[in-house]
């Protein structure tokens, strides 16, 4: 894609072509619906989205910023059901928001700071802990609505992992779900209430991360927000469930989502 930001990838249509101009943008939109529901549960959806936009014709650079589109959308939708139910603990989104948002800036700096191979290699290994972890710990009661935030050095911890998760976040982005999950349900919050502290944080860091984007000309609206449409409904969809599910059937399809996601970036 060589135009003005906005312009879509796709070729001038012709006879030949009118078919794909008209599946493709149902078949990000379909891509869109799946990935929003797994993201709102667990996370790992650009695994679909991610390659189905280089398949469609973007460039690696362009998909990626492109997906940042139907992830702030889905993001806003999942916020939106979420906070509809009475869900979100926002005294955590206010608390993490300030250190993750300037982790985001720094991580976006420097993110061909490593190369992707060895980052990928460290980040499945470390999502495999993550899902023993998942296995073998009893799950947070349901019911705990007011969990305070630490007082102390675990404050001050917290602190410092928020803004890690943001510098991740500007770096890579994929996987930065089941790290946050990880964090807030190991501080007390069961995985419906961290999963809804999740989702208006990485809502805040895409919304930053589209318009650094924006700037640099990487977007293409048209592929975006054909993903995005689906993504919105799914994202929707997925809190639904886990309301509906409940925490266990969170907690399965969490630890299925990051075996799969860990095995996918061993693969490689």
């Amino acid at each position: 894609m060589k135009g003005a930001v906005g312009l879509p990838s796709w070729p001038s249509p012709t006879a030949a072509d009118v078919p794909e101009n008209i599946w493709t943008p149902l078949l990000l939109a379909l891509a869109g619906l799946v990935a929003g529901t797994v993201n709102s549960i667990a996370g790992g959806g650009s695994l679909l989205t991610l390659p189905l936009l280089i398949f469609v014709g973007l460039p690696a650079t362009v998909a990626n910023a492109t997906n940042r589109i139907a992830i702030f959308i889905g993001g806003l939708g999942a916020t939106m059901s979420f906070q509809k139910r009475g869900l979100i603990p926002w005294a955590w989104v206010r608390f993490g928001m300030p250190p993750a948002l300037i982790g985001v800036v720094f991580g976006t700096w420097g993110a061909t700071a490593i190369g992707d191979v060895a980052f990928e290699r460290i980040l499945a290994f470390v999502l495999v802990l993550g899902a023993g972890w998942l296995i073998w710990r009893p799950p947070t009661e349901i019911g705990a609505e007011d969990v305070p935030i630490p007082e102390g050095g675990r404050r001050h911890f917290l602190r410092v992992a928020f803004f890690g998760l943001g510098l991740y976040s500007g770096f890579i982005q994929a996987g930065v779900g089941f790290m946050f999950l990880a964090l807030l349900s190991s501080n007390g919050l069961d995985l419906i209430r961290s999963n809804a502290v999740k989702v208006p944080l990485i809502l805040a860091f895409t919304a930053l991360a589209v318009v650094l984007f924006a700037f640099g000309g990487l977007l293409d609206w048209s592929a975006g927000l054909s993903l995005a449409a689906g993504q919105f409904f799914g994202a929707r969809l997925g809190v639904r469930l886990q309301v509906l599910k409940g925490q266990a059937w969170v907690r399965n399809v969490l630890t299925v989502a990051i075996v799969l996601f860990a095995i996918r970036l061993l693969t490689r």
